[in-house]
């Protein structure tokens, strides 16, 4: 009788263990922050096929799964894979192949570190990229002289911090052919008090010097992509969208997804250039799991550090100063019916109120008969009060909280007391379209989103400079950051189904934290480390608890 009842036992035993369904990845012992509608916390959650299937206690999934692989989350945060709405990710790649200004505090120290790397590299043409005027002692625009004084013959070309203007030598202007004749609209050869170049060009002039760069082969290009993919990673950063890619790089992009060599996600805006237009819009939305292609990339205008961005009224710290539109208003409307005719997304860069108002009246006539367009306009730095109401989850501001931070000691320098009030104005934004979209525009900006999140809620610097917060009016409150940077820059992607949050059905994207940033103290929010990134359930990441 009892080897019946044992053999009873084992049977039911093994039957029931039978039934278990086998499944990828079990998730246990984390806080996760589902960012689902109601902001619900989970414990567990299982991974099939790269999707999470199921989300609940650990005792009721273990009855009900098998799971190939665990991870124990060691009761740490778990958040939704972090998404960067505004990026450069090719381009932070190029830089990690170039010198590395960033940070650099004079224009001593930056000769020092041409000089350094060009003994180690020797390259037939000296680039760059970070420099600040606005972070030295004079914060005045540098000139050729002291690059000519140390590179007579080689070319040199060094882009500032936000993209928007290049310091140059005598030696890149003549290969360029640039002249104090040379006029381009929507950018500026700066004269010196000669009136010749002073190696010092802003906006479209820039491009003729990188018309005469080396152009970077296959394997430059895919070095740069993995790099710059190894350091988002490391940060948490499951998607990133890339704010301005050629024909090419979109293509090599979805070659190495494919084959694996890119994890990655990237939501790819198209650049506005013709052979970049001609082929996208007429092939139409392009979509894996790795790759969205359906949006397009535009400058309307400059940027503010360089004085470049265009302002209704002049600089105020430049008497009868502008700035100047890159794209005018008349070419902005017509690219909004071409855009908007072939089903995708128009993405435009502006910073001055001059610049945002332009945009969002082009983007209000070409869209009078749409309800979802999700049309954003990047930066939307500085907005007129009475502009604001054109936002709408039609029209959606997206922002990059470091910027506030990283301008907060000049900025009303440039624009005034008055203006200011509608600068970096995220809370204002997200008042009038119901959400922001949030990133960091590296490499302007550093790539860590936690660096995000806590200029986004502190409005502070690194150094908790100032105290009390920058322009606290405008600050976002933890939840609505987290929203920026996951649901909401999700949606503004039109990739909401898909990710952003942690729910049935969605890709298994996340990303877990040694500290919970809904919780910790403010000023422990930067020194946040990623301890694991996961993309499609499977660990792309880990990193170290010490």
């Amino acid at each position: 009788m009892k080897k019946l009842l044992l053999l009873i036992t084992l049977s039911m035993l093994f039957s029931c263990s039978s039934e278990k369904v086998q499944v990828d990845l079990l998730v246990s012992n984390a806080k996760i922050y589902t960012v689902n509608e109601a902001f619900t916390m989970a414990e567990a959650f299982v991974v099939s096929e790269g999707k999470i299937k199921e989300i609940g206690s650990l005792d009721s999934l273990n009855e009900k799964y098998k799971p190939i692989k665990t991870y124990d989350a060691g009761g740490n945060a778990l958040f939704p894979g972090i998404i960067d709405a505004h990026a450069h990710l090719y381009n932070l790649g190029v830089t990690k192949q170039q010198v590395d200004l960033v940070g650099t505090t004079s224009e001593e120290e930056i000769l020092q570190k041409l000089s350094e790397f060009n003994q180690r590299k020797n390259p037939e043409f000296l680039q760059g990229r970070g420099w600040d005027q606005n972070d030295w002692e004079v914060k005045e625009f540098p000139t050729k002289a002291s690059l000519d004084s140390l590179f007579p013959n080689t070319p040199v070309a060094l882009t500032r911090i936000d993209g928007h203007a290049l310091w140059v030598n005598s030696q890149a202007l003549e290969m360029a052919g640039i002249t104090s004749e040379t006029k381009m609209e929507g950018g500026e050869v700066v004269l010196n008090e000669t009136g010749e170049p002073s190696g010092i060009l802003v906006d479209t002039p820039m491009r003729l010097v990188r018309d005469v760069m080396p152009k970077p082969d296959r394997d430059f290009n895919i070095s740069a992509l993995k790099d710059a993919e190894e350091e988002c990673l490391r940060l948490g950063l499951t998607t990133v969208n890339d704010a301005g890619l050629s024909k090419e790089i979109i293509q090599l992009i979805d070659e190495l997804q494919i084959d694996g060599d890119l994890k990655i996600r990237v939501y790819a805006m198209v650049s506005n250039y013709p052979e970049n237009l001609d082929y996208f819009l007429e092939n139409g939305i392009i979509k894996t799991d790795r790759l969205n292609v359906r949006s397009v990339k535009v400058y309307a205008d400059g940027a503010l550090g360089s004085r470049g961005a265009a302002l209704k009224e002049p600089y105020s710290d430049k008497e009868g100063h502008f700035g100047a539109m890159i794209t005018p208003q008349s070419e902005l409307k017509a690219l909004a019916q071409r855009i908007k005719s072939a089903g995708y997304q128009m993405n435009t860069h502006a910073i001055g109120d001059s610049a945002n108002i332009a945009v969002l009246r082009a983007y209000s006539e070409a869209l009078k008969n749409e309800t979802d367009a999700r049309w954003k306009v990047e930066h939307a730095q500085v907005v007129s009060i009475s502009d604001f109401d054109y936002f709408s989850l039609n029209i959606i501001p997206s922002v990059q909280p470091t910027h506030a931070t990283s301008d907060m000691y000049w900025a009303e320098d440039r624009v005034g007391s008055e203006r200011i009030k509608g600068a970096y104005a995220y809370k204002t934004l997200l008042e009038n379209a119901g959400l922001v979209a949030l990133g960091t525009d590296f490499p302007v900006e550093r790539v860590n989103p936690m660096y995000t999140f806590y200029a986004a809620v502190a409005r502070k610097d690194l150094q908790n400079y100032p105290e009390g917060g920058f322009r606290m009016e405008d600050a976002l409150s933890r939840e609505e950051a987290l929203k920026g940077m996951t649901i909401w820059a999700a949606y503004s992607n039109f990739e909401e189904a898909e990710k952003g949050s942690i729910e049935v059905g969605k890709m298994a994207d996340f990303v877990v934290l040694d500290k919970d940033i809904m919780t910790c103290d403010e000023n422990e929010i930067p020194n946040t480390k990623v301890l694991a990134t996961f993309i499609n359930g499977e660990k792309v990441y880990e990193g170290n608890s010490e």
